[in-house]
């Protein structure tokens, strides 16, 4: 004797609810004659009769009720595990947990997540700011499942991958003689108020490097921690920076213009993940995100047009 088969299962239960042939095929969106030859054929297999043929209608068969109860149950538990696998499809009661470094969560991140939120209008998303030094506890405690960084890190129970590579750029305050200038040199802003994050700093030291290749030691009027630090004393006229593109990666930045650096310098984003960590699905669909909207970034050719 074989075993019934899904497909059995749903076509018996199609033939119980409508009574009629026609009408089970028309539940299933098949044909009539295909649904009769599967009761058929059921039948013969099992050895038993599923049903009665009475007045032109299809009715369970006396030996065959017990089989009915199970029949509906198999159903009942087939349509949870589609609606638990609809919810899941959507992220329903999942949580992605990541973070990312401030100049990549400045503008980058919400893109990404606009994106995220789209393929999976459900999932919950939180969303963690770190610095460089705290990414190896985040991962290796598997607080989140990836973090994007402006720098490679070096611990050998983490793996960075390169997401994209970006350009470094010279911002100034709106109205600055230098806004004038349809790019800038590390010369031009070596003789204003420097604005900049502490060279001792991965992320600093990757700001400051344009300068060292000219042999320029850069002199700072004054330091902040975080892109958006700098981007905020630079708007407020304190000084000029140098900043990695995708910090000033918005469309309008009232206050602030930026130019082209005229030395080649640039800035890779990585994504950092724990090694022997299986990344769930809603994490590799983020990064894709990401990885999308960080080339889309890069592959704009001007951010503020020339002053009048």
């Amino acid at each position: 004797m074989k075993e019934l088969t899904l497909r059995q299962v749903e076509v018996i239960r199609a033939v119980m609810m409508a009574g009629t042939i026609q009408g089970a095929a028309k539940l299933l969106n098949v044909s009539a004659p295909g649904i009769s030859r599967l009761v058929k054929h059921t039948e013969e297999s099992l050895g038993i009769r599923l049903f009665e043929r009475k007045a032109g209608l299809f009715v369970p068969s006396t030996e065959a009720a017990a089989i009915f109860e199970m029949v509906h149950q198999v159903h009942r538990q087939m349509e949870n595990l589609n609606a638990a696998v609809a919810s899941l499809r959507k992220g329903e009661d999942v949580r992605l947990s990541f973070a990312s470094a401030p100049s990549i969560a400045q503008f980058i991140a919400a893109r990404a997540i606009r994106g995220v939120r789209t393929r999976f209008p459900d999932l919950f998303i939180d969303l963690n700011i770190l610095k460089i030094e705290e990414t190896s506890d985040y991962l290796l405690l598997e607080r989140g499942e990836f973090v994007l960084m402006s720098s490679a890190i070096d611990n050998s129970a983490l793996s960075s991958a390169p997401l994209a590579h970006g350009r470094l750029v010279a911002i100034v305050p709106e109205g600055h003689p230098l806004a004038e200038k349809p790019m800038i040199s590390v010369h031009d802003l070596a003789r204003e108020p420097f604005v900049g994050v502490d060279p001792a700093d991965p992320y600093g030291e990757i700001l400051a490097q344009p300068f060292r290749e000219a042999g320029i030691e850069p002199r700072y009027s004054m330091r902040g921690r975080f892109a958006q630090t700098v981007v905020s004393l630079v708007r407020h006229r304190l000084g000029v920076a140098i900043i990695d593109e995708f910090s000033v990666a918005e469309v309008y930045m009232p206050g602030v213009v930026r130019r082209p650096l005229a030395e080649r310098a640039g800035i890779t984003a990585w994504v950092v993940t724990k090694k022997d960590r299986q990344l769930s699905s809603f994490a590799e669909y983020a990064i894709g995100r990401f990885r999308r909207e960080l080339a889309a970034a890069v592959a704009r050719e001007s951010w503020d047009p020339p002053a009048a």
